[in-house]
């Protein structure tokens, strides 16, 4: 049988895992061994963040439509009752984002999903409140 040299072959890997750990403290940058448990530890770590971004991300969302929404008399439960019945195509991202940066638009959409009509029409349809008449 020949003899087969893969020096190479592990010298890749093991570059690419110490590449991969470098800002790493301690042995955990320069052994082979350590390193491979702190990749592990690093991509798992980054799995289960990525989903609490999310969550801290809806949280603030959340906590400043309800802050800008009792400025004029509601609650933020009732915007997104009343955004449901009035279905409207608006997240919680883009409902925060006008609250922070424009907050007339913001109380023109809270009025239009306050109005008292017994007909449940889309928010931006028909006569109802259109973008061109929102003068920033």
């Amino acid at each position: 049988m020949t003899r087969v040299k893969r020096g190479y072959v592990a010298r890749k890997r093991r570059k690419s895992i110490l590449k991969f750990t470098a800002g790493s403290r301690g042995a955990h940058s320069r052994l082979i061994r350590p390193a491979i448990q702190q990749r592990i530890k690093a991509l798992a770590c980054s799995h289960r963040d990525r989903g609490k971004r999310k969550r801290n991300f809806r949280k603030l969302w959340i906590i400043r439509m309800n802050a800008a929404s009792r400025k004029y008399g509601l609650t933020y439960s009732e915007v997104i009752h009343k955004l449901y019945q009035k279905k409207a195509l608006l997240n919680r991202k883009m409902l925060a984002q006008l609250a922070i940066l424009d907050e007339k638009i913001f109380h023109l959409i809270l009025e239009e999903i306050s109005k008292k009509e017994n007909n449940s029409s889309n928010l931006f349809s028909g006569s109802s409140m259109m973008l061109n008449d929102i003068n920033p």
